[in-house]
């Protein structure tokens, strides 16, 4: 378990290089650099104090030692100069593994500070080697502040679902065991940890042989398509005891080169995205596809030894899209190895995708012996959905983990598992899976979910409310503001799951309108019917609006009747049942997802008596009062800074960068990605005392490749460039590297001269309206922001001031907190209607 001291020194040399090197990948491999040159340095400290002889230091690379950049006579330049032309020169030392000479080949410090250099060494040196399992977790730690998904399309699988997967498989340490898409190594380390241990779950096992070791390190492989990667697994492994780690740059699927070696264990995350025109796959593929997930799967099917056992993370396309690759592939699955499939809830891979995801779990000789497939579902893995994942009561990973690993020994010792069902789970034929001309994979699919659950009669939608269309505009008809001729319109991007964004509202010529109904009315439910997979039925309550508004075509209304309460249905629609019934429905294409009014129309929901519904409504409201006094604190939170006169002044300018963001990518093509691409209206939606910043979109690699996008590295404080005079004064600190909008001025304080947090709270402070020319239609210049004058005081002033705010913003966190809390009262309300079980999707 990694030490929080070891991951404040990691925290720390990032904050340092942040300014110099903004890219997080970059960070990384000058973090990389400094830690295995520290390390190699150590060991032969250590060899040295045993009796033996250096033998990485030594010869003419014997004036790179490590102690030799902290000479007192050497300085900053010179301190600079001997570091450079070690990186650069430390490939060709023969008395390096190989490994390090990789690690080392064509090495370069991407910046000349000499104090930059100086602080970031200082923390460096307070690293040690010392053969302990520490040293490869601050490693993977490191790995895993990366941030934005590799250049495969990748991102960093979390930990716990890493472990859990692991120990569901259960490798052992005679067994081979592969991950055909490594990335750094995560899945192959926890494989090692567990054999190591001996059992799932066991972590004070006995210790393994040489023998074993060794046969380990034989028998444990990856590949990924990255020579990044590559070396990063590569050290990954190296630092948990792998002398010689066996990772291979290799296409798995496009080259054939290895398509016959087979694995006992695969444990996999593979790639979501496919790049533009899809993969082109060599012809060895059982499915005819050009999807990377498809095909991936279809490779670890393949790939398994005759009695080989699997665990993958597939995106929900793989267990219930209608393509025909992916029903071949699923057939090939419950014909040959698929044993059990565990829904996993949208949100575990936030901050950097909000894809739903399941496990499927494979295994040659179990399947050929069972009759059904068991379906698990998690609807909380630990952590909290939202971007930041806070640690939160009433994890069921533990749990999930106990009933399959029962399931799957009833499975091996011969025992019947027929109307087998669990607390997460239950067990659906083979043969009625089979029949189902989707040969679907979702769970739910099979549950009688919509009968016998719930005390009351379950109605269509239809039956109890209207459906009504959105209407359709064109781009040229939008106008650039509001006027007493235009109407306001909310498209998907406005309607959000907290209410509709006023500032991210189109406008339009009201002669557009020509449906009276089609006005929002207090009480409207509206719902997204046109999206992206995982943001399909995202519904928006609908409360007084100060203007007419009307919304788009990607866009429907639920309107109730007399027979049920609006805020009772609004909840209903939010539960997982109904996420699931959309999900099930949607008809999706290679770039959205749609749900047809018919579908949406034959959604049933339980049907309380009005005096029942109002029963359930007032007691979410005495909830959500308690929500909207938590949410005003939040709201109404403002730091202030007692200013001393005595403090100096500087130009923003003088001591930060100030730059505008990207151009906003035009096409859809740039789209449906991974990676967040922060526009005005995400600032907009964020209040000023927030350090958090969510994006509503986010884009693709090829947006990043073709457009040339920056990066803006964590910490970077946002100030809006246009908008409304009150939007001006949003301001937020980026807690990710993301891409920012050219209407965003992007704020980057060397931390030298001013900290990131002592900027940011003062800048809260600024009155846009004082720096603005048009008042009318205010806009801003970046000469204008680099020429606001922020008091400088000493450093340690800084901090102590920093802190105190970050002290009163914990307060406000702990609102945010009850607010969670109370979010799940809510649920529970909902639950008890559909005989329980149900989970409120907010």
């Amino acid at each position: 378990m990694l030490d929080l001291e070891t991951r404040r020194r990691i925290d720390t040399a990032r904050d340092i290089l942040v300014g110099k090197v903004p890219d997080p990948r970059s960070q990384v491999e000058q973090i990389t650099f400094a830690l295995i040159y520290k390390f190699m340095d150590d060991m032969d400290a250590e060899a040295e104090e045993l009796g033996g002889e250096r033998s990485f230091f030594t010869g003419e690379f014997a004036r790179y030692r490590w102690p030799e950049l902290f000479r007192p006579d050497l300085g900053g330049d010179g301190a600079l100069n001997l570091y450079v032309d070690a990186i650069r020169n430390m490939g060709r030392n023969d008395g390096l593994p190989p490994l390090f000479r990789d690690i080392f080949d064509n090495a370069a410090l991407p910046y000349h500070d000499k104090r930059t250099l100086r602080e970031f060494l200082r923390v460096i040196d307070q690293f040690e080697y010392d053969h302990s399992e520490r040293l490869g977790d601050a490693f993977e730690y490191l790995l895993s502040i990366m941030g934005a998904q590799g250049d495969a399309g990748q991102f960093r699988t979390p930990r716990h679902l890493i472990d859990f997967i692991v120990a569901v498989v259960d490798p052992q340490k005679h067994e081979t065991v592969l991950d055909p898409a490594c990335g750094t190594a995560g899945f192959l380390v926890s494989a090692w940890k567990h054999m190591r241990a001996g059992a799932a779950g066991d972590d004070s096992a006995g210790a393994l042989t040489p023998d074993e070791r060794a046969r380990i390190a034989r028998n444990v492989s990856g590949y990924d398509i990255s020579p990044d990667m590559v070396r990063l697994s590569r050290v990954n492994l190296y630092l948990h005891g792998f002398a010689s780690p066996r990772v291979h740059e290799y296409d798995t699927l496009t080259s054939d080169e290895r398509w016959n070696e087979r694995a006992d264990v695969i444990l996999a995350n593979p790639p979501f995205m496919s790049p533009k025109g899809g993969i082109r796959p060599h012809g060895r593929f059982s499915i005819d596809s050009k999807r990377s997930e498809a095909l991936f799967v279809d490779y670890i099917a393949e790939h398994l030894s005759h009695a080989g056992r699997a665990g993958v993370i597939v995106p929900e396309g793989v267990v219930f899209q209608r393509q025909k690759a992916y029903r071949a592939l699923r057939r090939l699955l419950l014909a040959e190895c698929l044993v059990a499939v565990v829904s996993l809830p949208a949100g575990v891979f936030k901050p950097y995708s909000g894809v739903k995801t399941s496990i499927l779990l494979l295994d040659r000789a179990l399947a050929r012996r069972a009759d059904g497939v068991a379906f698990l579902r998690i609807a909380n893995d630990g952590f909290e959905l939202g971007d930041q994942r806070r640690p939160i009561e009433g994890g069921q990973l533990d749990q999930a983990r106990t009933e399959i690993v029962d399931y799957l020994r009833r499975l091996r010792a011969g025992e019947s598992i027929e109307g087998w069902e669990s607390a997460l789970g239950m067990v659906v034929s083979r043969e009625r899976i089979a029949t189902d001309e989707n040969c679907d994979l979702s769970g739910e699919r099979y549950r009688d979910m919509q009968t016998g659950r719930s005390e009351f009669p379950m109605v269509p939608l239809g039956e109890v409310s209207t459906l009504i269309r959105g209407i359709t505009f064109r781009k040229s008809d939008q106008l650039e503001r509001a006027s007493d001729d235009s109407l306001r319109v909310a498209t998907t991007k406005a309607a959000q799951e907290s209410g509709i964004v006023e500032d991210a509202l189109y406008h339009i010529p009201q002669t557009l309108l020509r449906d009276e109904s089609k006005l929002l009315r207090h009480g409207d439910i509206l719902i997204s019917t046109a999206n992206s997979l995982h943001l399909l039925g995202r519904t928006t309550w609908v409360s007084d609006l100060d203007a007419p508004t009307s919304f788009g075509a990607f866009m429907s209304v639920i309107r109730t009747g007399e027979q049920v309460l609006s805020e009772y249905l609004f909840r209903c629609l939010r539960t997982d049942f109904a996420k699931d019934y959309y999900l099930q429905n949607a008809n999706t294409t290679t770039n959205i997802s749609n749900l047809n009014h018919h579908t949406l129309s034959e959604f049933k929901i339980p049907l309380p008596p009005l005096e029942v519904q109002h029963e359930i409504v007032a007691e979410i409201e005495g909830y959500q009062r308690v929500i909207d006094g938590a949410r005003a604190v939040v709201a109404h939170y403002r730091p202030h800074i007692p200013i001393d006169a005595s403090w100096p002044l500087a130009a923003l300018g003088d001591i930060a960068t100030v730059a505008a963001g990207n151009p906003a990518p035009q096409g859809k093509q740039y789209f449906e990605g991974e990676f967040p691409f922060i526009r005005t209206s995400d600032v907009g939606a964020v209040h000023l005392s927030d350090k958090f910043c969510g994006s509503s979109d986010k884009i693709n690699q090829l947006a990043i490749d073709e457009l040339r996008l920056r990066l803006f590295p964590k910490n970077t404080i946002l100030f809006p460039k246009s908008g409304a005079s009150t939007f001006l004064n949003h301001r937020v600190m980026m807690s990710e590297p993301a891409y920012v909008s050219s209407h965003l001025a992007c704020i980057i304080p060397s931390e030298e001269k001013a900290l990131s947090g002592w900027v940011y709270s003062l800048l809260c402070e600024v009155d846009a309206k004082e720096i603005t020319p048009d008042q009318n239609y205010p806009s801003l210049r970046l000469e204008s922001i680099k020429r606001i004058e922020v008091p400088l005081p000493p450093l340690e002033t800084q901090r102590a001031i920093v802190a105190e705010l970050e002290a009163e913003r914990a307060l406000v966190e702990a609102n945010r907190e009850l607010i969670a809390r109370m979010d799940g009262k809510i649920a529970e309300a909902v639950a008890r209607v559909w005989g329980g079980g149900a989970e409120d999707a907010s």
